[in-house]
C-alpha cells in the first residue's frame, strides 16, 4: 500500500510524497484520514529545526499527531472498527522516512487500540490532542487561576477550568489574540494586580517567563509548564524561595484525558467551536505549514485530505 503524505524533508522544506505504509498485522487498522491539524508548538520546531534533542528525531519526518478520519480496512482482529471514524494520535507505518509524529497523511495503519472512535465530531476531532493535553495539563490538582497564553492550548485550558467550575484570568501579549474568550477574562499582566494566584499554567512555550510567574504566585503556590520548550527554563531563586513555589511539567496526555474530553463534550460542557481558524486542502500543504506557523491570526490550520487518492 502507498499514501500521500506530508514531509518535512529537512528544517524549512515541506513537501507532499507518496510513500510506502507497513502491512496491517492482525491488531492494526487502515484509517483513510479526512483532516489532520498542523501544531504550531512542536511542528513548528521540527520545522524551523529548532526542536530540542529528542527521541526518534531525524529528517526526513512525517510530522501531526492531529488526525481524524474513517476506518477502511483492519486485521482479523479488528474488523469490528471497520466504518468508525476515529481520532489517530499519530502513527509510525511509513517507509524510508520517519514517523515523527506520522499523523499527517491520507492513509495511516496504526493499532487499532490507539484510535478513539469519535461519532459524529466531524474536523473538530482533530482537536482532541491539544484537548487532552489541555486537561492532562489541569490534572487532579487546583484549578488553575492564571493561564497564560491565548492560543489554541491556553483557550482549552481556560474552557477546560470553566467547564469544571473555575472562573481563571487569562494573560496574552498577542492584542490580536485576546479575543474569543468563553466564559473567562482575556487581559495582559501589566494591567494585572493580583500576586495571590494558588495555580498559574503557562501554555505559552515561552522560555523567559519563570520569574514573572513566580512574582504572582500565593505561597505555597503551583506553576504547571504545559507548553514545549526549546530552549533551558531558569528562574531566581530567592522568590521562589520565599513562596515555597512548586513546578509541575504536563507530560503526554493519555487515554483517560481524552475520554474525559469526550464526555465534556458530550455533555455540553466543553466546546471545541471556533478553534479551527484556517482549512487548506492537501495540495496545497506546503503553504499551509509556513502560514500556520507564520500567521498570528492563524489560531489552528487544519489539512483537509478528502478527494486526494
Amino acid at each position: 500500500m502507498e499514501t500521500l503524505a506530508v514531509v518535512i524533508e529537512k528544517p524549512g522544506e515541506v513537501a507532499l510524497r507518496r510513500l510506502g505504509l507497513a502491512a496491517m498485522g492482525p491488531a492494526d487498522i487502515l484509517v483513510e484520514i479526512d483532516w489532520s491539524g498542523i501544531s504550531t508548538g512542536t511542528e513548528k520546531l521540527l520545522w524551523s529545526g529548532r526542536m530540542p534533542p529528542f527521541p526518534g528525531l531525524g529528517y526526513p519526518l512525517v510530522p501531526g499527531y492531529e488526525a481524524v478520519g474513517r476506518v477502511m480496512d483492519a486485521g482479523a482482529d479488528a474488523r469490528r472498527f471497520i466504518g468508525e471514524t476515529v481520532f489517530v494520535p499519530g502513527a509510525s507505518c511509513f517507509e524510508g522516512v520517519r514517523g515523527l509524529f506520522g499523523g499527517s497523511a491520507r492513509r495511516l495503519v496504526v493499532p487499532a487500540a490507539r484510535a478513539v472512535p469519535v461519532g459524529g465530531l466531524g474536523a473538530d476531532a482533530a482537536l482532541l490532542a491539544l484537548a487532552a493535553t489541555a486537561r492532562h495539563a489541569i490534572g487532579p490538582g487546583p484549578l488553575p487561576e492564571l493561564v497564560v497564553g491565548h492560543g489554541v492550548l491556553g483557550r482549552l485550558v481556560a474552557r477546560i477550568a470553566v467547564a469544571l467550575g473555575g472562573a481563571p484570568t487569562v494573560w496574552e501579549v498577542n492584542p490580536e489574540r485576546r479575543a474569543g474568550a468563553a466564559g473567562y477574562a482575556v487581559g495582559t499582566a501589566e494591567a494585572d494586580p493580583r500576586r495571590d494566584y494558588a495555580a498559574i499554567c503557562d501554555a505559552s512555550g515561552a522560555p523567559d517567563v519563570l520569574d514573572l510567574l513566580i512574582e504572582r504566585l500565593a505561597r505555597g503556590g503551583e506553576i504547571v509548564l504545559a507548553g514545549f520548550y526549546e530552549a533551558p527554563l531558569s528562574f531566581a531563586f530567592p522568590p521562589a524561595f520565599m513562596r515555597e513555589a512548586r513546578l509541575r511539567v504536563a507530560a503526554e496526555f493519555t487515554g483517560a484525558d481524552v475520554a474525559d474530553v469526550l464526555a465534556m463534550v458530550a455533555d455540553g460542557r466543553l466546546s471545541l467551536d471556533g478553534l479551527v481558524t484556517h482549512t487548506t486542502a492537501a495540495s496545497e500543504a506546503p503553504r499551509a505549514y509556513a502560514r500556520a506557523f507564520e500567521d498570528s491570526a492563524c489560531l489552528k490550520m487544519l489539512i483537509d485530505w478528502r478527494g486526494m487518492a
